[in-house]
């Protein structure tokens, strides 16, 4: 798996997509190349002074928490309330700080060969009333890696979520399928056969990556 760059972007169809299971899983398979690895949060709510997000990612990885969690330079912006950014944040009576995550970032990248950053949420979260999750990616030249899953009315959240990342010039690095959520075998055979076509057919280049059920 080789991305654009050392900085992938990794948001979801949706909240529960499974982008925390899908993050720390790569980034575990990436180490297990000899590569090194580290994953960033982009945005935390509903957490108090750590990231619930990387400690997850961490157990996954095995790797325990490492001094880049620690000086939260991996989450450098949490927020208590379990919302969007700009709900949390307007209830912390407190301002989003994007510098403060886009020079967190470029710090790791210097530190490792890959940054795998997971956002909060889908591709069109509200950051603020006229900025988007996407309108970030877009303006870091970020590519991104899309995970979905078998849940009912994922095909419509995915393609959605493809047509915005289209519409934007975004490059799709990985289309991840997460088969956490493969209750209904023939609703997730169908729905991985159909999002397997549509990647073919208008993302050749892309990658897709699908992650097993973890138990952590």
């Amino acid at each position: 798996m080789t991305p654009a760059n050392n900085i992938i972007f990794i948001s979801g169809i949706d909240t529960d997509a499974g982008k925390s299971y899908a993050t720390g899983h790569i980034a575990k398979k990436l180490a297990e190349q000899g590569l090194r690895v580290v994953t960033q949060k982009f945005i935390q709510t509903g957490c108090q002074d750590f990231s619930e997000d990387i400690e997850l990612h961490r157990k996954i990885m095995g790797t325990g928490i490492l001094p880049v969690d620690t000086d939260h330079t991996t989450a450098p912006v949490i927020f208590t309330y379990p919302a969007s950014a700009q709900l949390a944040a307007r209830i912390d009576n407190r301002e989003i700080d994007l510098d403060l995550v886009a020079k967190a970032s470029e710090k790791l990248s210097e530190d490792y060969d890959i940054v795998l950053i997971e956002g909060a949420g889908g591709l069109m979260v509200p950051i603020t009333d006229t900025y988007t999750t996407i309108d970030y990616v877009a303006q870091h030249n970020l590519p991104i890696a899309l995970v979905t899953n078998g849940k009912l009315g994922s095909i419509n959240h995915t393609l959605l979520s493809l047509e915005a990342i289209k519409h934007r010039g975004l490059h799709l690095n990985w289309l991840i399928y997460n088969e956490h959520f493969d209750s209904d075998k023939i609703i997730s055979a169908d729905t991985r056969g159909y999002i397997r076509r549509y990647i073919t057919k208008h993302f050749p280049e892309t990658e897709i990556i699908v992650v097993p059920t973890i138990e952590v």
